[in-house]
């Protein structure tokens, strides 16, 4: 009786096969190109080609287009990135030659170009005149402290922000004739606050 059931079973699911096999694809479609219709139905399937590739071929230019105007962004982008780098080192270099026709020879030429590079760097960052000129001077004397920096910093931080002039060549008056390294920390300090002040106010000046 199983062996009955297994091959009902069996039967019925070749003919649900066979019926798969023998059903059109598409009920539309035209097998007798004698009929009437089958002319339109090409027609009409042809025209769908052509739209077809119309459309791939619109998609393939602008894809083109749009590839081409990226490539002009990005080149415009890069240019204007290599335009500020150049602009930056000129400033810098232009601001390293002021600091170093402006102040004694006896101030070592590496602190003017370290605080010329970082008082560039740090121009428009937004912090306070107080911070910029302590940031710039802690390149150069690094174990110094902040709030104490910021207490010698106060003049030239006061002078910035009312644009009162402030004297430097009263602080480095007393450098003629003298060796930088026989000068107290805090005259060194005193001497790079006023560098790092004269260098904002060319970099505000230009």
């Amino acid at each position: 009786m199983t062996n009955q059931i297994n091959r009902v079973d069996t039967f019925q699911v070749d003919l649900e096969i066979l019926k798969a096999l023998l059903e059109a694809e598409d009920a539309t479609y035209p097998w007798n190109p004698g009929d009437e219709e089958s002319e339109a139905y090409f027609h009409e399937l042809e025209q769908q080609f052509v739209k077809q590739d119309s459309i791939e071929d619109e998609l393939t230019t602008r894809s083109q287009t749009f590839y081409n105007h990226l490539d002009q962004l990005w080149s415009h982008i890069d240019n204007t990135i290599q335009d500020k780098r150049i602009t930056k080192q000129a400033l810098v270099l232009n601001l390293q030659e002021t600091l170093h026709t402006t102040f004694p020879a006896c101030i070592p030429q590496t602190w003017l170009n370290a605080i010329a590079q970082k008082a560039a760097e740090m121009f428009a960052s937004g912090q306070s005149i107080g911070e910029q000129l302590v940031e710039c001077v802690q390149t150069v004397l690094p174990t110094w402290g902040t709030e104490d920096l910021l207490v010698l910093a106060r003049p030239f931080a006061y002078a910035m922000r009312s644009r009162e002039q402030q004297s430097v060549a009263s602080v480095v008056s007393n450098l003629d004739h003298r060796e930088w390294v026989a000068l107290s920390e805090i005259e060194q300090a005193k001497v790079s606050l006023a560098i790092a002040y004269y260098a904002f106010t060319e970099l505000n000046n230009s």
